[in-house]
């Protein structure tokens, strides 16, 4: 794989991990999977966020840091491909933290996060609010279903900040809206096709427009 590691990022329920599983896959890299299923405050979080607000992004930033310090991304002995960009973790941040949290976390993240490996390759999945809420409830989460659109439609607004400028590396912005990742393998093909050819700046996949050009 001409690119050794490879992130995902997005909203909620964009599709960010079937997208990993199915790249890793193809190219035979190694899957590092995100750490929300060993964060132990995430379920109170969605049900009173402002109790555990700290602790819960403690945790992520603290458990994404040690999962990024594996040899296969450090030494580069292996492709990897995440399911997560460590950069989202100030935007979860942001929303969630008051002002004096903040101050904390803030500092502790720029002091942890100096000589983290950043990746080659970043996939930005998008998709609007509407669709976001679709497929949490189709995936069935009992924590998750407790999230709030307006905080959802924050996350999403956050993320096209971030996006608008970034420049950090290779950015591949995928229109995620109308395709079903997991069951479309023509709009797969072409995505994979599209991030094996991808050499630098900013590219973007939008799986209707490839198919009426085709």
């Amino acid at each position: 794989m001409k690119h050794q590691f490879i992130a995902i990022e997005g909203p909620i329920g964009v599709g960010k991990s079937t997208l990993a599983d199915i790249i890793s896959k193809a190219y035979k890299a190694y899957y590092l999977r995100d750490t929300e299923a060993v964060n132990p405050y995430l379920k109170q979080f969605y049900k009173d966020p402002k109790s555990v607000a700290l602790h819960t992004q403690m945790h992520f930033l603290l458990s994404r840091l040690e999962v990024l310090a594996n040899p296969a991304i450090v030494e580069r002995t292996q492709a990897v491909v995440a399911d997560f960009l460590l950069d989202k973790d100030k935007l979860f941040a942001e929303l969630t933290l008051d002002q004096n949290e903040w101050w904390m976390y803030e500092r502790l993240y720029e002091r942890l996060t100096q000589n983290t490996v950043k990746p080659d390759l970043v996939i930005y999945l998008q998709a609007p609010l509407e669709k976001l809420i679709q497929r949490i409830e189709r995936r069935g989460l009992k924590h998750e279903q407790r999230i709030d659109s307006h905080y959802l439609q924050q996350l999403i607004q956050s993320y096209e900040r971030f996006f608008y400028d970034y420049a950090a590396s290779p950015l591949l912005i995928v229109n995620a809206s109308d395709i079903n990742l997991a069951d479309d393998p023509e709009d797969m093909a072409r995505l994979v096709e599209q991030v094996k050819n991808i050499e630098g700046g900013r590219h973007y996949f939008n799986p209707i427009a490839s198919a009426s050009l085709s």
